[in-house]
C-alpha cells in the first residue's frame, strides 16, 4: 500500500467504481476524504438514486479513482452523463484496470487509486456516507489532483460565443429583420408595421 496516495484526494474529483456480480459500475463523485490515518480510512459521500450506491449497499467494497489535470472531458462524459442502470461503462472501455479486490480503477486519467472495504454507513438524506478501511492504494502518476475550479476552468468545454445579430430591429415588437438593406416596402410579420419602424442594429 502506499500512503502517499491518501495524499492525492480532499479536494478532487473521483471516478467511484463497484461491481454487483458480473456487472461494473462507475460514476463522478467529488467528496472522498481521509478519515483517519492508523489505520487508512476513507469516505465517500454517494447520491442514494445512483447505481453504484446501490453496488456498494450491497458488496461493502469500492475503489476511488483520482481524477488528475491530464484527464480529458471525455472521461466525465463516460462516467458522469449517463445512468450504468441503462449501459454497461466498460463494456467497451479500456483504459481500465483491475485492483487486487477484483474491481475497476481508471489508469490513464488518474493520479492514484484506492480501494475501499465499507465498515459503516451514515445516512445523510438524500446521499449515504461510506466510511471504509484502505485495503489497495497506488499512486500511478505524479500529476496534480483536478479539482472542480480546475475542471471548470480547463476540462469542461467554454459555452460558444453568442452569435452576434445583423440586421434592423423593429422599435414597436422587438422583431428582427436580419439583412441589409431592409427592403423599403418591408411589413413586420409580427406588428404589421412598416419600415418606418425598424431600426438599425448597432454591431
Amino acid at each position: 500500500m502506499d500512503n502517499k496516495a491518501m495524499f492525492k484526494i480532499g479536494y478532487g474529483l473521483y471516478i467511484l467504481t463497484a461491481k454487483d456480480g458480473e456487472k461494473d459500475n462507475g460514476c463522478v463523485i467529488n467528496t472522498a476524504i481521509q478519515v483517519t490515518s492508523t489505520p487508512n480510512r476513507i469516505s465517500v459521500t454517494v447520491n442514494k438514486q445512483n447505481y453504484t450506491h446501490d453496488m456498494i449497499m450491497k458488496t461493502g467494497v469500492f475503489n476511488v479513482s483520482i481524477l488528475s489535470e491530464k484527464a480529458t472531458f471525455d472521461v466525465f462524459k463516460h462516467f458522469g452523463f449517463q445512468s450504468g442502470r441503462d449501459v454497461d461503462k466498460f463494456a467497451d472501455y479500456k483504459d481500465a484496470t483491475r485492483s487486487e479486490n477484483g474491481l475497476y480503477y481508471v489508469t490513464g486519467d488518474t493520479n492514484a487509486y484506492i480501494s475501499g472495504k465499507v465498515i459503516n454507513t451514515l445516512d445523510l438524506g438524500t446521499h449515504t456516507m461510506f466510511i471504509a478501511d484502505v485495503t489497495d492504494a497506488e499512486v500511478l502518476a505524479d500529476v496534480p489532483t483536478t479539482s472542480y475550479d480546475y475542471y471548470q476552468k480547463n476540462i469542461k468545454p467554454k459555452p460558444e460565443a453568442p452569435k452576434k445579430v445583423t440586421g434592423y430591429v423593429c422599435k414597436i415588437c422587438g422583431y428582427i429583420y436580419e439583412g441589409d438593406p431592409l427592403p423599403e416596402d418591408f411589413i413586420c410579420p409580427i406588428c404589421k408595421h412598416g419600415a418606418a419602424d425598424f431600426e438599425k442594429i448597432e454591431k
